[in-house]
């Protein structure tokens, strides 16, 4: 769990010095997670995150994508450590667009937290798979077809 900590002055009624006391912060990793797919999913090249069979499956019943699959996230008080799982569209730069995701999900995360993305926590992406844009949809509407039969059954 990520914590932002502020120490605020005080003054006691009955004492005339001052009292400091901390404020805390804190954000869960799901949240941390979900800055993150949302940053990253707005970098165009990016098809779709990758969360692997146990997502696939958590997906089917839940009936809607998680945003935070294919993340993992280490939070610490101040710092991030980011993992990303993705499928990138053929044809696209993939150099570029892990630069672009870096750069958008190190933003976003510091913007919205306080917290640092800093380069020796990294944000590391992993490419699963290339499709062209239309072999991702194709496939992304078979398993739509398949889960609909499936809850037919």
């Amino acid at each position: 769990m990520a914590v932002n900590e502020t120490n605020t002055p005080v003054k006691s009624q009955e004492n005339t010095h001052q009292n400091t006391h901390q404020n805390t912060l804190t954000f869960e990793d799901q949240v941390i997670k979900k800055i993150a797919g949302i940053a990253a999913n707005e970098i165009k090249g990016i098809l779709s995150m990758s969360g692997g069979f146990m997502s696939g499956l958590t997906d089917r019943f839940r009936g809607t994508e998680d945003i935070t699959k294919g993340i993992n996230a280490e939070v610490g008080e101040k710092q991030v450590a980011l993992d990303l799982k993705v499928i990138v569209e053929y044809g696209k730069n993939v150099p570029a667009i892990f630069s672009e995701i870096v750069n958008n999900v190190k933003k976003s995360v510091h913007e919205m937290t306080g917290l640092e993305v800093v380069e020796v926590v990294e944000v590391n992406m992993h490419v699963e798979d290339v499709m062209t844009r239309s072999e991702f949809e194709a496939k992304t509407d078979r398993d739509k077809e398949q889960e609909s039969k499936r809850d037919l059954e």
